[in-house]
């Protein structure tokens, strides 16, 4: 079931394995407000009580002999009496130590304390009956296995699932007693996300890839809890469902998100500073000001639009994007004026959401621009190619997303979205400008967000081919911490956050026009030298739908990932 002559370690090196360096924020965190369970350290899932564990024990590391990227083993240390593991963590040996691994403890639900029989008969935690090895790097040698690793599966009770994998650096397998199985109902399922290691691409009899997890069900609805532990397996492709779960939360109240008072002092602490380009000429507004300088709403048939209230009281609310309605520029002499936004007004508009089954908290923040600039398309080195009207559009929603774990209150992440999609980018790959306030950059014209500057192509990289997205710093920013507006947070409940009318319009924000894109392409492509041709084609099919006309957005609490996961 294994495989053999994968890794090979030097004696020498099993005296001072490479281990990565431990990251922490670049200031301390302040004191959080008190309130509910919040940075509490520990988070009550309903029957399992759960601390998020950093100290590790490091166990094993492999390297590859090309010398490139391997893996590194730890187990959690420090473990609250009463606690127990739940599996071993596992990352690149090329990123820092951020990882964590959580440990759990059973806590009887009132319903179990009536009926004390149950309790006893079917505990939220139990050993396994056994281990099964999964792969090894003992590569069959008569030499000593000391430096080998051992990857084991716990073999859960009937009723319970396995949490994680136990790496080991002798083919002994672990004792029964160093991790817990987790009762069926108490988890849910999980998935490969991230690939840590693939051996499969290298000629191989037995290949190896190891991976992180997350949760299935996700969003701000989902109550998958990421446990941190890793999968692996010893086959080209995995099964349909992994022989692991995680776990999920049953506190219907999520007691360890943040309160009003905590959320602001989260986005005081962490609020990054948004860069626009200092070529941009199309800046952000409030929502606000958009409406007071004569912007107007159309409905099918019309052929005049009608002013709209400041608060956009006056907008359709509700519904879904049915074409019946859109807004667009004044028709005056202010629609130049309007299409180059004011930056003094502008605000980050936030939504506060669920993460991960409450034991994160999503801090999704918006950025209103009246209008989109046209799209540059790059080819090779020297060739840069003006698209006209092309990818300009009237109404730009973009947004970023800070993610902070509720057991410290402590930034982990954010996302950058990217016109259609985006990326999640670790906290320590974050550039900081003022303490644990993080940089984001706007692209110029799209205003899509990354976390460098740079120009960043939407096509290939290694071609040379894509759409321009030039970012860099300038005098024009906006400060997220302190120029912003919380216009919801559900899972505080009705009423507690006043959403603004215009949140409710679920229609497009401009006015939907078409451009012969292909046209355009296809005079370009016929510039290029031959051998490019093919490839710069199947790159232009692949480029967002936006750019063959004015595709106006919705707003946000029209997106997908209002109540889902990020597409990242």
């Amino acid at each position: 079931m294994f495989g053999r002559k994968r890794f090979y370690r030097k004696k020498k090196e099993l005296l001072a394995p490479h281990e990565p360096q431990t990251f922490s924020l670049p200031a301390p965190l302040p004191q959080w407000p008190q309130g509910q369970g919040f940075a509490s350290g520990k988070i009550n899932l309903g029957e399992l009580e759960v601390v998020k564990i950093s100290t590790f024990k490091f166990i094993w590391s492999s390297n590859l002999k090309d010398k490139k990227k391997g893996v590194i083993v730890y187990k959690p240390v420090g473990i609250p009496d009463g606690f127990y593991s739940l599996g071993h963590y596992c990352q690149s040996d090329d990123k820092p130590l951020r990882g964590f691994v959580l440990v759990a403890r059973g806590v009887p639900s009132e319903s179990e304390a009536a009926d004390f029989s149950t309790c006893v008969a079917s505990p939220a935690l139990r050993e396994p009956l056994d281990y099964s090895l999964v792969w090894s790097s003992d590569d069959g040698s008569e030499e000593s296995l000391e430096g080998c690793g051992f990857f084991w599966l716990p073999q859960p009770p009937e009723g319970y699932k396995s949490m994680g994998y136990l790496v080991t650096n002798s083919a002994k397998k672990p004792k029964l007693d160093k991790v817990r199985c987790v009762r069926a109902d108490l988890t849910d399922r999980c998935e490969n996300y991230k690939v840590i290691l693939d051996s499969s691409t290298r000629v191989s009899e037995f290949p190896f890839q190891v991976w992180s997890t997350r949760p299935s069900h996700r969003g701000q609805l989902g109550r998958g809890v990421s446990v941190g532990t890793f999968s692996c397996n010893s086959y080209c492709t995995p099964g349909p469902e992994l022989p692991i779960a995680c776990l999920k939360n049953l506190d219907p109240a999520l007691h360890a998100m943040p309160n009003c008072d905590q959320i602001h002092a989260l986005i005081n602490h962490y609020g990054p500073r948004l860069f626009f380009h200092p070529d941009e000429i199309h800046l952000p507004s409030s929502v606000s000001w958009f409406f007071e300088n004569g912007a107007l709403l159309f409905k099918k048939g019309d052929l005049v639009g009608e002013s709209i209230d400041v608060g956009g009281s006056n907008l359709p609310s509700g519904g879904r994007n049915d074409g019946e309605f859109w807004i667009d520029l004044p028709s005056n002499d202010q629609k130049t004026s309007v299409k180059l936004g004011n930056l003094e007004s502008a605000n980050l508009y936030v939504h506060v959401k669920p993460a991960l089954g409450g034991t994160f908290t999503d801090i999704a923040m918006w950025i209103f621009c009246p209008f989109n600039g046209p799209a540059t398309l790059k080819v090779g080195v020297m060739k840069n190619f003006a698209l006209g009207k092309i990818g300009q559009h009237v109404g730009d929603w973009e947004h970023f997303t800070l993610r902070i774990s509720n057991f410290t209150g402590e930034l982990w992440s954010i996302y950058f979205s990217q016109h259609s999609g985006g990326l999640w980018v670790n906290a320590y790959d974050l550039e900081y400008i003022h303490g644990n306030k993080a940089i984001v950059y706007s692209s110029k014209n799209g205003h899509a967000n990354f976390p460098r500057p740079g120009t960043h192509l939407q096509g290939s990289e290694k071609l040379g081919v894509g759409i321009r997205n030039d970012a860099a710093r300038s005098n024009f920013f906006v400060d997220s911490s302190a120029h912003y507006e919380l216009v919801a947070a559900e899972y505080l409940g009705d009423g507690f956050v006043a959403e603004p009318g215009w949140l409710q319009y679920m229609r497009k924000w401009g006015p939907t026009v078409f451009y012969d894109f292909k046209t355009e392409l296809d005079k370009i492509i016929n510039t290029l030298p031959v051998m490019l041709r093919k490839s710069a084609k199947n790159i232009f099919h692949k480029l967002p739908a936006e750019l063959y006309g004015e595709d106006c957005p919705t707003g946000p609490k029209e997106k997908n990932n209002w109540v889902g996961d990020e597409r990242g």
